[in-house]
């Protein structure tokens, strides 16, 4: 979880019957179109429109609060939106049109998914930021380890320069083991089944209706969020205290706590799109932190820290909230990196274990079970067909990596070529440990890949330089994992649609290069209309502060930590390990029942407030399926889309307003009567 929450509860079978989702039914009739024209000039449009909205919404959610639900079936149902829409009105104005394929929409949403995800693994809401000027003053000046030499501030230029050269790498390094991860070992894809089953039914006529609808369910939510968002913007006032954001709706003692409903469409809308296991996690980390650790610690002022020190100095109680929701996250992280790369271990050593935990068919007739065995020899045919040459991932590799090695101490001049050379040198080896995790579990842990490269660098390269180093080679780390899993998940994808490997390999490519200029430029546009990382900003940036910190501690040591603070983490992240191990040895009925830490430590830092708005998402959702379980599967995942593109779109009328120092008109607020 964390930020980047991509894991998937999938309640209809990962691999079903051709006949119930009519994936390919009509496959020995169907023509494939060849991979070139599975690329067209309208996707490739469309993707880069939709990639600029995901991208504005990860960065909103990044600098928020961190979690990022998984969005490729909003972009696998509105890339079917966009180009149906614009067939339709072609054809009804005489014109002569392509038809729109699934492997095309595949291309799109794999396209989507490139683009915004350099939104994420970018770093622009965790190591890139941490390293700018407004964290360094953040932690204070006079921090141990907090070096004034060791700042540099956003810039257009270099931003792009770095993830040109970086985001690239991962792409090449497992594309040579395609057919060993989709066929040999069969590996599931949670995620990318899903979204392929998704596509293969809007190519139905059932399919197609059920799509329309849901598109239609969508758009309205999308208008209804848009709507409310300008209309909280008239209220809001100037700062950080005013309007609905700030409205104390379970009282004004609990206000004082962050335990207030702040009526934000986005994080309702993660409520709905996360499992209730993410949500109540967040909610019962805020009740633990903000209810009773926090309130416990502050009592203590001036015993365990001085009483007098503001409130975001790292020798008081916010040194405690950093450090605690840390170890949480590590703790977490690193129990279920050992898990991966353990059952990656076993599983590669024994194919029939991997092969007795895949979602098995039902029993056919002769018939049928013929037919199915042909259908699977179609799917293998067409995606061996068109073969990425291991020469060329092998040089493309190469070559992307030597380039890297002689610029990235250009943008970065502590970390020396040497250690670039040697953080690709083994970055292949765990790319493949995440890509094989991912299709086994559904759990991209790109970022806990990249917390390992921080804390590593940062004690070779030293007090020279360390913090930097530590914070560019987690954006190398990261770049790398995220994007070969991403690749992998997006062929298990394409194999199960029909569409090519080259297609889905350029389209990545063709994604991933959008993704470098537009991450970036979307970013510029919070940076330059809001104060990003401020305490009193709506994008407060949790996280640059959390990474930065990390970079310190990788340096410094535990040395200035306030009393018992020590103590503390040690416990947190010996309980989040321990979490994680009951979480697996219990049966699933209860496993389902406990709670995930990396959930519950976003809030420790943050406040409460967003995990109230998601557990009213997960309320709603919970009553919905209640009431009508397959309406809420149909159209749950619509109006989550819907909540969190319309309030990501109104981010961009709400940061011109304030590039043009247009302030709303009205300061809405809540005291309470004197007397």
């Amino acid at each position: 979880m964390g930020t980047e929450n991509n894991r998937l509860e999938i309640s209809t079978p990962l691999l079903v019957e051709p006949q119930n989702n009519g994936s390919i039914e009509s496959d020995d009739f169907e023509e494939i179109p060849e991979w070139k024209e599975q690329i067209t000039i309208r996707g490739l449009a469309v993707s880069a429109l939709l990639g600029t909205l995901f991208c504005i919404i990860t960065h909103k959610l990044n600098l928020t609060v961190g979690i990022i639900p998984s969005l490729n079936v909003a972009a696998g149902l509105l890339g079917f939106f966009f180009v149906k829409s614009w067939t339709g009105v072609l054809s009804k104005l005489g014109f002569s049109v392509t038809p729109f394929t699934k492997q095309e929409n595949t291309v799109i949403q794999t396209c989507v998914v490139a683009c915004y995800g350099l939104a994420f693994s970018g770093g622009f809401g965790s190591y890139l930021i941490a390293m700018d000027e407004r964290t360094y003053k953040l932690i204070g000046t006079d921090y141990p380890g907090n070096r004034a030499e060791d700042v540099i501030n956003p810039g257009l230029a270099w931003m792009i320069g770095f993830l040109f050269v970086v985001s690239f790498l991962g792409l090449f390094s497992l594309v040579p083991l395609r057919k060993v991860m989709v066929l040999d070992y069969k590996l599931t894809y949670p995620s990318g089944t899903a979204t392929a089953m998704l596509i293969n039914s809007f190519h139905t006529n059932t399919g197609a209706e059920l799509a329309g609808k849901q598109v239609h369910c969508l758009g309205k939510y999308l208008g209804i969020s848009f709507f409310w968002s300008c209309f909280k913007w008239f209220f809001s006032g100037v700062g950080d205290s005013c309007g609905f954001d700030n409205f104390p709706t379970l009282g004004l003692e609990l206000y004082k706590n962050t335990f207030f409903f702040d009526f934000s469409p986005t994080y309702v809308g993660c409520g709905l799109i996360c499992p209730h296991i993410v949500n109540c996690s967040v909610l019962l980390g805020a009740i633990i932190s903000w209810g009773f650790l926090w309130p416990f610690i502050t009592q203590h002022a001036g015993d365990w820290y001085p009483a007098d020190l503001g409130s975001n100095d790292f020798k008081g109680l916010y040194g405690y909230k950093v450090f605690i929701a840390i170890s949480l996250i590590l703790g977490d992280g690193l129990y279920n990196l050992i898990k991966i790369i353990s059952l990656t271990i076993k599983e590669i050593c024994n194919k029939r274990t991997t092969r007795s935990n895949l979602p098995v068919l039902t029993e056919t007739t002769d018939s049928e079970g013929s037919k199915l065995l042909a259908e699977e020899r179609k799917k293998d045919e067409v995606f061996l067909k068109d073969r990425i040459p291991t020469w060329l991932a092998a040089s493309g590799y190469v070559g992307l990596a030597a380039i890297s090695t002689a610029t990235m101490p250009m943008i970065f001049p502590p970390l020396k070529w040497y250690l670039v050379l040697g953080a690709y040198i083994v970055a292949p080896a765990l790319a493949f440990c995440n890509s094989y995790g991912t299709g086994l579990t559904d759990w991209n842990l790109s970022s806990t890949y990249g917390k390992l490269g921080l804390f590593l660098f940062a004690s070779l390269v030293g007090n020279n330089g360390g913090v930097i180093a530590g914070l560019a080679a987690c954006g190398v780390m990261m770049s790398i994992v995220s994007t070969a899993a991403d690749l992998m998940q997006d062929f298990k994808t394409g194999y199960l649609t029909l569409s090519s490997a080259k297609s889905m390999f350029v389209s990545q490519l063709v994604g991933t290069a959008m993704g470098c200029v537009i991450a970036p430029l979307t970013f510029w546009l919070f940076w330059s209309a809001f104060d990003i990382g401020l305490p009193d900003s709506p994008y407060k940036a949790p996280y640059a502060v959390i990474f930065r910190e990390m970079a310190i501690l990788g340096v410094q040591g535990f040395s200035e930590l306030p009393k018992h603070c020590l103590a503390m983490c040690f416990g947190f992240f010996v309980t989040a390990f321990l979490v994680n191990f009951l979480r697996d040895i219990v049966p699933k009925k209860i496993a389902q029942f406990i709670p995930i830490p990396m959930a519950m430590a976003v809030p420790f830092y943050i406040g409460a407030y967003f995990a109230i708005d998601m557990f009213v998402g997960t309320v709603i959702l919970f009553i919905w399926e209640r009431i009508n379980r397959e309406d809420a599967e149909d159209y749950a995942g619509a109006v989550a889309s819907g909540l969190i593109c319309g309030d990501g779109i109104w981010t961009i009328p709400s940061a011109v307003l304030s590039i043009f120092r247009i302030n709303p008109p009205i300061c809405m607020t809540f005291k309470p009567t004197s007397g």
